[in-house]
Formats: C-alpha cells, sequence, structure tokens
C-alpha cells in the first residue's frame, strides 16, 4: 500500500472509527482535490456527522453532486454514509 492510501486508512479510522471531525473534513477536501462524486458525498455527511467546520465551498461542491443524482442513488449514498459511522 502506498503512503497515500496508508494516510488515508488512517483518516477513515480516525474518522470513522474514533469519531474525529477533523479527520472527516481532511477526507473531504482529498475528495474534493480528487474530483471524487459519491465517495465525496459520503464524506461530507460524515464530516457533517461529526460536526465538522464545513466551509461554502464544501456545500457547494456536494450540492452540485447531489443534484445529479436520482433519489433512489442519493439514498444509498445517504445509507452508506450512515453505516461508515460506528454506533
Amino acid at each position: 500500500m502506498t503512503s497515500t492510501r496508508l494516510a488515508t486508512a488512517r483518516l477513515t479510522e480516525r474518522a470513522c472509527q474514533e469519531g474525529d471531525a477533523h479527520a472527516a473534513l481532511a477526507l473531504l477536501d482529498q475528495s474534493i482535490v480528487l474530483r471524487h462524486r459519491r465517495i465525496a458525498l459520503i464524506r461530507y455527511l460524515l464530516a457533517q456527522q461529526l460536526g465538522a467546520p464545513l466551509q461554502a465551498r464544501h456545500h457547494e461542491y456536494v450540492e452540485k453532486i447531489a443534484a445529479r443524482l436520482s433519489a433512489d442513488t442519493l439514498a444509498r449514498v445517504v445509507g452508506a454514509a450512515r453505516a461508515r459511522l460506528r454506533p
């Protein structure tokens, strides 16, 4: 695994298992830079759930993505985001 993948894995662990809002925000920023769509939306929802300090650019990015998804697809993405947080 490359160092970038290791860093992403560690951020994911911190965000999903430890509830680290800053890690969730870093993952979202990474997705925006890499022009992810669905994973960016999942990461946005995770960051929002964790209370990360989201900025207008985060909201604008995911609004554009969500506008292009069907209601069924959007529901699946939301379900995937919920599944990432451990109860």
